[in-house]
């Protein structure tokens, strides 16, 4: 799996990265019920816009995330600069609905960037095609050429502003285009221009181009948009670099009061799993309405970097591995001339068999408690002994597995299990092939 998708050099570092946070945050964490409160509850739009405007986020602490973020283990994280409600987190000049002009005071796009640069952490920025107070936006620029070319240049200047004001951006996330397709808004010329202001920024697939719906629904956009795929709160892996979006909590990605998260055994098996078939995955987190970050989610995160302090060298800069049948223990990442077995399942057996491997083993370690464990190559299936009936680790044990060369599969493992010629399992069935199974 580590062929399939060749990256620009300049991108390198998204691929290597494998884990970001996303950070859904307006004036709608005021009514506690979610991001999209103003539209899916047919909310007045003066008072929603009244009650934006007084928000006021006293307790935010860019630092604070900061830190969380770092010792969570994510190496970017993305903020929503403006979502579906038209409100801005930034000191814009094209309207007053901004967070510096408003009750708030305080350009909270520059102290989110300011601060997880300080901290090493690569900076994104999302960006809403819509407005949800822009009736021509859903009217079209036929009913109203002339106020959806106003839009048009309302968009084009905001982002100009982002993508000036605000250091080195190295990710921006689209997101909003629906009912306009691309060449309504202009995102090409759009995109053209960004890449003049931020010549390496790696830019979402949420452009609005015209195509297959089933497609846009399955990855959050066209496999020709952009620079990366989007699905969203599913695992789709793509022949291009692609991210899995995930909320921490069961649903919403504003913050919700009372809202369930995923404890840190789910968000790690998303993780292990997006990893393993290639991609990164973003995590979301809704701070409340003050600018602190949900307890809950902060406990799961920090769980989840402890994790990846002692084991994040299976999860960065790996490729997605799939050499081997390990889907009954968990997942398999590789990198150079190793292999990690993330073990979601530990079964307490002595000895763990690993067919279809054609590439001889050096040594095993178990790594969390440094212990060797034995290698035995018969034909091409590997048996790693020794293991003990606890690993010790109260999330995912891994087995790091160091090659002479760089790890190798037959046919089954390549093909996998649904996949390929039906007449190897037919020979198979038929008992003409057999030791590996």
């Amino acid at each position: 799996m580590s062929d399939f998708c060749k990256v620009p050099e300049k991108f390198q570092w998204f691929r290597d990265a494998k884990y970001g946070v996303f950070i859904h945050w307006g004036p709608y964490a005021r009514y506690e019920r979610g991001e999209q409160v103003l539209f899916r509850e047919h909310l007045n739009q003066r008072e929603y816009e009244e009650n934006a405007r007084q928000w006021n986020p006293k307790n935010f602490d860019a630092d604070a995330w900061a830190d969380v973020f770092a010792r969570a283990g994510f190496q970017y994280a993305c903020l929503t600069t403006r979502h579906h409600d038209g409100y801005c987190l930034w000191n814009t000049k094209t309207t007053d609905y901004n967070s510096m002009v408003q009750t708030a005071g305080r350009d909270l796009v520059r102290e989110y960037t300011e601060a997880v640069r300080k901290r090493g952490l690569r900076v994104g920025l999302y960006y809403s095609w819509c407005d949800w107070r822009q009736p021509v936006y859903y009217e079209g620029p036929g009913k109203n050429p002339e106020g959806f070319e106003k839009v048009k240049r309302m968009i084009w200047e905001q982002l100009d502003e982002l993508m000036t004001n605000y250091g080195k951006i190295d990710y921006l996330f689209f997101d909003g285009t629906w009912p306009r397709y691309g060449d309504e808004i202009g995102t090409e010329e759009i995109v053209a221009h960004i890449r003049t202001l931020q010549p390496d920024i790696l830019i979402n697939n949420r452009l609005g181009f015209r195509g297959n719906q089933e497609e846009i629904d399955k990855f959050g956009g066209l496999e020709d948009e952009g620079d990366f795929g989007t699905p969203e709160q599913n695992v789709f892996p793509q022949d291009r670099m692609w991210e899995s979006c995930q909320t921490s909590t069961w649903r919403w990605w504003g913050y919700t009061k009372n809202e369930r998260y995923k404890s840190s055994d789910e968000i790690l098996k998303l993780l292990c799993e997006s990893v393993s078939k290639g991609g990164n995955m973003i995590l979301n987190v809704g701070p409340k309405p003050d600018g602190t970050l949900p307890e809950e989610f902060t406990e799961r995160a920090l769980a989840v970097g402890k994790w990846l302090n002692t084991y994040g060298e299976a999860i960065y800069g790996t490729d997605g591995g799939d050499l081997t049948e390990f889907a009954t223990c968990g997942y398999q990442t590789m990198k150079g001339n190793n292999l990690y077995l993330i073990f979601s399942i530990w079964n307490g057996s002595p000895v763990l068999r690993l067919p279809d491997m054609t590439s001889r083993a050096a040594e095993a370690v178990l790594m969390g408690r440094k212990e060797r464990l034995t290698v035995e190559q018969k034909g091409t299936t590997l048996y790693i002994g020794g293991l003990p009936e606890d690993a010790g680790e109260p999330l995912f044990p891994v087995i790091k597995i160091q090659f002479a060369e760089r790890p190798g599969t037959t046919s089954w493992g390549k093909e996998r299990q649904w996949q390929g010629d039906p007449m190897r399992i037919a020979r198979w069935a038929r008992g003409e092939e057999t030791g590996n199974f």
